[in-house]
């Protein structure tokens, strides 16, 4: 198993916990938005080096917009959290700004 694959998949568990956890459970966070926008795009940029062409990494990427999405949505049901836009824009603009990058770099 590639260590891209590995990584991707424990940070979207992470993610995903930390996204679904009761707001008492957490530390104060210094910048909700930044950390949402690092999460996506880290994600992302896994996602981009695990692609092997454009249709895959098209895939990938929706497939982490849709998840971004039904996790905000979850989040009504979760104590001291709810749906914010403001957070899906992170996570969109993290997703787009990563996959830039990756393309750039690698030059798909």
């Amino acid at each position: 198993m590639r260590w891209e694959l590995i990584l991707f998949f424990a940070g979207a568990i992470i993610i995903s916990a930390g996204c679904l956890a009761p707001a008492h459970w957490l530390p104060a966070l210094p910048n909700d938005k930044l950390l949402h926008f690092l999460a996506f795009g880290g994600l992302a940029l896994l996602a981009g080096r695990l692609a092997q062409d454009d249709s895959q990494l098209a895939l990938s990427l929706l497939g982490l917009f849709v998840a971004g999405s039904v996790i905000e949505a979850l989040q009504h049901w979760v104590p001291g959290r709810k749906f914010c836009w403001r957070d899906m824009v992170a996570n969109t603009c993290g997703i787009v700004v990563a996959t830039l990058c990756t393309r750039n770099l690698i030059g798909i």
